[in-house]
């Protein structure tokens, strides 16, 4: 996989073919940008996987993950809609498993730090959220049965190596490990470090030489995105955002959006208020337990990470935006277009440094 952008935005070019200059950023434009790092983050270990952070279960989830026999009809895998070749996403405005979905398939890359899964939230934990494509009729099509017989057949040995006991007798405790694993796996799926975080580390060290490094167009597009374009607001912190919800403005089909999200996950018997979740102090399920759908959650959808989003068009939660220079002018349509071309140069600045090699 290759991103094509300009030479200044690969670690590789001379220092004299980018930029001469460096914006002088004011105090409060300084912290904004700050804020959205560092990267990488620490690993963290989530407490309602009991498997999360260990090594045979990741192995095991890797495995899962690329096993077409977990599906109904032994016909499609996780992988034929989070592809690794594409950014571990599909390419498609909609996703397509068995049949086609009603919505865009997100990017797994960083999915470990998400908060709420989905695209409308329904789903309050990694491994929970890995069960619904599973049993979706339109994506895996497969039962607790099944799975749970994948498992006895052609990974027993994995799956004692990684939860430390035989696959259990219960079907759906055994699919639930199976989900476990996989999420395990996605866990690791972190994106490597980007230009942008070069340049921010410099800005916080005061390195004018580091500065340097990255282009003005760059530069420009990032003023733009923690000042007029607002950016920020949103798409905040180190993944770049808030891990809340909002309205996606987009003129689709009618999708209720997190007002559903919301009463899917209370109803969810997987959610972490059930007897699943690993965390026998079940404070971890404070936010699901407080949630109650409210009409203003109508239309609402996941503020997604913008790293590597230069990689994962088409864009929003139905994939209405085909490009990421379209996707500016729907979030930021007051630029002109000087202004929209160097914030598409800054986001494509997000882009892991190794697909720009």
């Amino acid at each position: 996989m290759r991103l094509l952008v300009a030479l200044c935005l690969s670690l590789a070019a001379p220092a004299a073919a980018c930029a001469a200059d460096v914006i002088a950023f004011g105090a409060d434009e300084k912290a904004r940008i700050l804020a959205q790092g560092p990267w990488p983050p620490k690993p963290r270990r989530d407490p309602s996987n009991r498997v999360s952070g260990k090594p045979e279960a990741i192995a095991l989830g890797e495995r899962l993950f690329f096993e077409p026999r977990l599906s109904g009809t032994g016909s499609v895998l996780c992988a034929t809609c989070h592809a690794p070749f594409r950014a571990f996403q599909d390419g498609r405005a909609r996703g397509f498993g068995l049949e086609e979905g009603d919505r865009n398939t997100p990017s797994l890359i960083n999915v470990g730090l998400y908060r709420w899964y989905g695209w409308d939230g329904a789903h309050d934990s990694l491994w929970a959220q890995s069960v619904r494509p599973m049993l979706d009729p339109r994506e895996m099509r497969a039962t607790p049965a099944h799975i749970a017989t994948v498992l006895r057949s052609q990974f027993a040995a994995d799956y004692a190596k990684a939860f430390g006991r035989p696959v259990p007798g219960d079907d759906e405790e055994a699919m639930i490990d199976a989900a476990k694993a996989l999420a395990a796996y996605q866990e690791t799926l972190v994106s490597g470090r980007a230009p942008f975080d070069d340049f921010r580390d410099a800005l916080e060290k005061n390195d004018a030489a580091g500065m340097r490094r990255y282009p003005m167009a760059a530069q420009r597009g990032l003023a733009i995105y923690v000042g007029k374009g607002n950016c920020a607001t949103c798409h905040v912190g180190p993944q770049f955002s808030n891990g809340g919800f909002a309205g996606a403005g987009t003129k689709g089909r009618l999708d209720a959006g997190r007002l559903e999200g919301i009463k899917k996950l209370k109803s969810d018997p997987y959610n972490l208020l059930g007897r699943f979740n690993d965390d026998a102090t079940r404070g971890n399920a404070a936010g699901t337990k407080q949630l109650e759908p409210r009409q203003r959650n109508h239309g609402e959808f996941r503020v997604p990470g913008l790293r590597n989003v230069a990689l994962t068009a088409p864009y929003m939660h139905d994939g209405s935006v085909a490009t990421l220079r379209e996707a500016v002018k729907h979030s930021a349509p007051d630029l002109t277009p000087r202004e929209s071309e160097d914030l598409v140069v800054f986001l494509q600045s997000l882009t892991d440094s190794s697909q720009l090699r």
